[in-house]
């Protein structure tokens, strides 16, 4: 190994042949089947799954062969699907969790390893440190060598499956198919390229809403995007198919399904603070559900608005779902979110879920009858208008430790003229400002990036709030 495997915001992500490699991918394995073993979870199997990135079938079979020489049991997907249908399977199938060969959003060079434990949700930190802990000792032992993926089939160590009838059924007992297929929503969708594709246009097919699919084969290189985000930068052909079919919504799922995108009726993307904000309203306003809201340092205050207009309370943690799973289910709180546009739901998984964000919110424009800016405007009457915006400055590894000492020193007192009123160091800088707008620098986890977010009140402050961080951090 030529650095060490270290698992960050959201699994161990790595450039193809250079440390993502067939070696560290069974040592990782290895490492899986050691942490089962320790926690007592080896006779509930291990679910593999992939994406649609290069070689990610020939990961996955890699991974059930060190699994299976472990003597436990593998059930392996026989095709591409998204990390929640994956994760959906290991409820199903009451496995003890999942592997998933999948990089996510990053773009095509890299790949990635992703752990669920048995409850369908991100591995916590204290389970992801144990498999760690295991990694040396996995590179030495022989079983990362693994049992031919042939032999341990025929011993019935491996099982392929087809996951997608399963979780099929679960969204038909979460969202009413039948009303939406009758709606007559005219939808464009874009897939990315990625794991989802197909989902949603299956689910909605046979009734008088319309739905057109772009981007919906596989292809490695995701051409045309700098990698498979659904974000503004990424999403000009949704945009255009929006305009060419006068759709009503566009859609748009990330590499792995985990996540959505959205643009309006005209085009315009709405951000994922916008998204979230909405589909909590959905859940509380149309549905008429009570339960703590949970969100991610770095999403919308409107969340808190909409916890104090409907009496429920709201919980932070810091950026991931490894803090975020673990806190809804403690909390049985009804929907959790962070900025990078992944959503969950109570009585799904404690996961983002792409798929079914999108059929909620296609369910919020059905049952309001409005189109997304009119739902727009219908929650900012209820909190007022928020604007945001995150720039990404891509760093040397040597750049970070000056950063982040420099950044730990900041002490200003104000910010593009707004008075700072506190400092949060929970996950990265933020500085609350005396209008209710904040900025934050953090690290990413899982690229070599320094993130710059801010929301304000005042959209002619957002440029100037950013470069303010900028200069705070000196990149």
């Amino acid at each position: 190994m030529t650095t060490p495997i270290k698992f960050g915001t959201d699994g161990w992500r790595a450039i193809i042949a250079d440390d993502f490699t067939f070696a560290n991918v069974r040592a990782v394995a290895q490492s899986v089947a050691l942490y089962l073993k320790e926690a007592g979870l080896t006779q509930r199997g291990l679910v593999v799954g992939y994406d649609t990135r290069f070689a990610s079938e020939d990961f996955a079979a890699a991974v059930a062969e060190v699994i299976a020489s472990n003597g436990i049991r593998v059930y392996l997907c026989d095709r591409p699907a998204p990390t929640p249908v994956i994760g959906f399977a290991i409820l199903n199938r009451k496995a003890g969790g999942s592997a998933v060969i999948t990089a996510s959003h990053n773009p095509s060079q890299w790949s990635g390893f992703k752990f669920r434990p048995e409850y369908g949700g991100s591995a916590p930190p204290e389970v992801l440190a144990q498999i760690e802990a295991h990694i040396p000792k996995a590179v030495a032992s022989r079983a990362v060598e693994g049992l031919p993926l042939a032999e341990a089939k025929a011993r019935g160590l491996v099982e392929t499956f087809d996951p997608r009838p399963a979780y099929r059924q679960q969204v038909a007992k979460l969202v009413d198919l039948d009303f939406l297929r009758a709606a007559g929503l005219r939808i464009a969708v874009d897939s990315m390229h990625g794991a989802a594709a197909g989902y949603i246009r299956e689910q909605l097919s046979g009734g008088k809403t319309q739905v057109w699919e772009i981007r919906a084969t596989r292809n490695p290189s995701f051409p045309g995007m700098h990698n498979p985000e659904p974000i503004a930068r990424n999403l000009a052909p949704l945009i255009q198919a929006v305009r060419r079919h006068k759709a009503d919504v566009g859609l748009a799922t990330d590499g792995d399904g985990d996540r959505l995108g959205v643009t309006d009726e005209r085009g315009k993307f709405l951000n994922q603070h916008q998204v979230f904000a909405l589909l909590a309203y959905y859940l509380l306003e149309v549905r008429g559900q009570r339960g703590p809201l949970v969100k991610s340092i770095t999403t919308s205050r409107m969340i808190q608005s909409l916890g104090k207009l409907y009496s429920v309370p709201v919980f932070e943690t810091p950026v991931g779902f490894k803090f975020l799973g673990p806190k809804m289910i403690a909390e049985d709180a009804i929907v959790a979110g962070e900025e990078s546009g992944g959503y969950a739901f109570r009585g799904h998984l404690p996961e983002r879920d792409g798929v079914v964000s999108a059929l909620y919110f296609l369910d919020l424009m059905a049952r309001r009858g409005r189109r997304p800016s009119e739902l727009l405007a219908e929650l900012y009457e209820k909190v007022g208008p928020h604007f945001y915006d995150r720039i990404d400055i891509h760093l040397a590894p040597e750049q970070a430790p000056a950063i982040r000492e420099r950044l730990a020193r900041a002490r200003p007192d104000r910010i593009a003229g707004l008075a700072v009123t506190s400092m949060d160091t929970t996950d990265g800088f933020r500085f609350d400002l005396d209008d209710g707008s904040w900025l934050l620098l953090r690290f990413s986890g899982t690229e070599p990036l320094l993130r710059i977010y801010t929301e304000v009140q005042d959209e002619g402050l957002v440029a100037k709030v950013l470069e303010a961080g900028r200069e705070l951090a000196g990149a």
